[in-house]
């Protein structure tokens, strides 16, 4: 049978797309692939990280929810090297937490300027609820 879907690409509603596309694009190295500019105003964006994608819109004034944005959400990264990830995010200022191992993988996890949580993994062989901090002495 033929597998008519192709990608699944998360679609955030941000209070500030600006910091947004700052934090993807500088701090995890997201690059930014499409837009939609509406009267001089970028409204959309289509960011891509290897095989990874992610959309971003920002609100409109009338339209921001009362409660706070992202609550809840997460989205898991499968990488080839959730460590490489993690010092790469730490060395361009972005607040990553300590990798641990968790379902025989590395997990590193940040949060976005809207509170929405990701996790970066990758499958490794080392005992679970290993550290990283505590692995590499």
């Amino acid at each position: 049978m033929h597998a008519n879907v192709k990608q699944a690409v998360p679609f955030f509603m941000v209070n500030d797309i600006e910091a947004s596309i700052k934090f993807y694009v500088e701090g995890i190295g997201f690059k930014l692939t499409n837009k939609w500019i509406n009267n001089g105003k970028l409204e959309w964006c289509w960011l891509q990280l290897g095989g990874a994608a992610i959309m971003l819109q920002e609100y409109r004034p009338d339209r921001v929810p009362k409660i706070k944005t992202g609550e809840g959400v997460s989205i898991c990264f499968q990488c080839e090297d959730a460590l490489a990830i993690y010092q790469d995010v730490l060395s361009r200022g972005i607040a990553a937490s300590d990798p641990f191992v968790g379902n025989s993988m590395w997990v590193t996890v940040m949060t976005d300027p809207d509170g929405y949580k990701l996790d970066f993994e990758s499958y490794t062989e080392v005992p679970e609820e290993t550290k990283f901090s505590e692995w590499k002495k």
